[in-house]
């Protein structure tokens, strides 16, 4: 009998490469020497530091406190001393920024928050000030601070929750180990997030190139309420609102959030890490990484403390085919971005880091073209908007009309510039032309 799945319109196919390391079981990586925790470990207002140099400091223990409404705390994932507070190359921004460096001492210590007890002894406001503590974001990628998310304001009726088990990123895999290795964790943490929204609809979502997580994700939730659904196998089917859209036919508007049609989504690694801060009282200083590509001896999965440089968790995994390395990138290749170095640290929002091969990107580096107006960009694009059109604002700096015709709803999933026959960096000239509408529009407000 065949089984409906779910999806959206739009998207591409493109090769999943799991094989590298999908069966890899997790394992834990050694405590590092030091760490580097940028002030910029979540979406929003820069963390405001709460160390000075020659501080000591126990693993847990907040070092940062947010700076706004939306922002996060930061915790120490070792035990040390702070030797400094200096700028360091943020694999996100792409820039330099300030972040807090410790040095580990030989003995763990942990800070944990406190009480750590069921879920379902806390009270609803104390769930979201827990998970506020704990200093949690989105661990799909994004980083925005959970505890906002479950904070709807009181005209914003949320009555659907969607976990997302998606991960249709290529290459990653740390989503799916984890279902496989912590479903009943999972489970719990999605059950805490139910109480903390007072909602009873409740799906976790999982694409079918998945079955062993389909299953065991199942037999977790077996009892409790909460749905699973299978959803066609297609990028980028873990995107938010196209997430919504398969689950519920619910579409965000232009320029809304989810919270506008009554839903949250959260990552399974959003909702594990909110089990072990309700149940263990752990903060958010370590998170689940997928250390994977052509350019590495040993694909892995992997627990790392954050504020890891990446090239210690690279040598984990056998270390660099150096003769065969064409670009390291922090993510996967549709959303991730390509660093210039591997000692950069990880944050809280990395979910792999994806060593690509010179022969894999070879397979998609072609002349670049003219644009013909084929309209393939049109077909693979999830927000239904006309890249190539877009493009042509973009190329003529008449960026106002671009954003008329929905530049700012483009997701910068990359499926136009995959599906594009011209071979044309489309997502590339879209990051740049909303880079340039914003400064133009923040220096006319000065």
């Amino acid at each position: 009998m065949l089984v409906k799945t779910l999806t959206f319109k739009g998207g591409v196919h493109p090769p999943d490469n799991k094989r590298f390391s999908e069966n890899a079981g997790i394992t834990v990586a050694p405590l590092p020497e030091k760490v580097y925790l940028f002030l910029d470990n979540h979406a929003g207002v820069t963390a405001k530091p709460l160390v000075k140099e020659g501080d000591k400091v126990k693993t847990g223990q907040k070092i940062a406190e947010a700076g706004g409404f939306i922002s996060a705390d930061l915790h120490s994932s070792i035990t040390g001393t702070v030797e400094s507070i200096e700028k360091n190359y943020h694999p996100t921004l792409q820039k330099p920024r300030d972040a807090i460096v410790i040095k580990r001492e030989p003995e763990e210590e942990w800070q944990y928050l406190e009480p750590a007890k069921s879920y379902k002894d806390f009270e609803k406001d104390q769930l979201v000030k827990r998970i506020k503590d704990a200093g949690i974001v989105g661990l799909g990628g994004a980083m925005f601070p959970t505890n906002v998310k479950l904070s709807p304001p009181e005209d914003k009726k949320i009555n659907l929750l969607i976990i997302n088990g998606a991960e249709c990123e290529p290459y990653l895999t740390i989503d799916y180990r984890m279902m496989l290795e912590f479903s009943g964790e999972i489970v719990k943490g999605t059950l805490a997030i139910k109480r903390a929204l007072d909602i009873e609809n409740i799906v976790i979502a999982i694409e079918n190139n998945k079955p062993e997580a389909i299953k065991k994700m199942k037999e977790a939730c077996r009892g409790t309420g909460i749905k699973i659904e299978a959803l066609k196998t297609k990028y980028p089917q873990g995107a938010e609102k196209q997430l919504i859209y398969a689950i519920s036919k619910r579409k965000v508007p232009s320029g809304g959030l989810p919270m506008d049609v009554g839903a949250v989504v959260q990552n399974v690694g959003t909702a594990y890490a909110i089990y072990e801060a309700v149940e263990k009282g752990k903060p958010l200083v370590e998170r689940g990484l997928s250390i994977t590509g052509e350019g590495i001896y040993k694909p892995i999965n992997v627990i790392a403390r954050i504020g890891t440089m990446a090239n210690e968790l690279i040598d984990i995994a056998g270390g660099l085919k150096e003769e065969e390395v064409d670009r390291v990138i922090f993510g996967g290749p549709m959303m991730g971005i390509a660093v210039p170095r591997t000692n950069i640290p990880i944050i809280k929002g990395t979910s792999g880091i994806t060593i690509m091969s010179k022969e894999a990107t070879r397979a998609t580096e072609r002349e670049t073209m003219p644009c013909i107006r084929c309209g393939s960009c049109v077909d693979a694009c999830p927000m239904f908007l006309l890249p190539f059109q877009l493009n042509l604002y973009a190329d003529n700096r008449l960026y106002d009309k671009a954003v008329e015709e929905g530049l700012l709803d483009c997701i910068e999933c990359g499926s136009c510039s995959y599906a594009c026959p011209a071979n044309i960096d489309l997502v590339k000239s879209f990051k740049l032309a909303k880079k340039v509408y914003k400064a133009m529009k923040g220096g006319a407000k000065r």
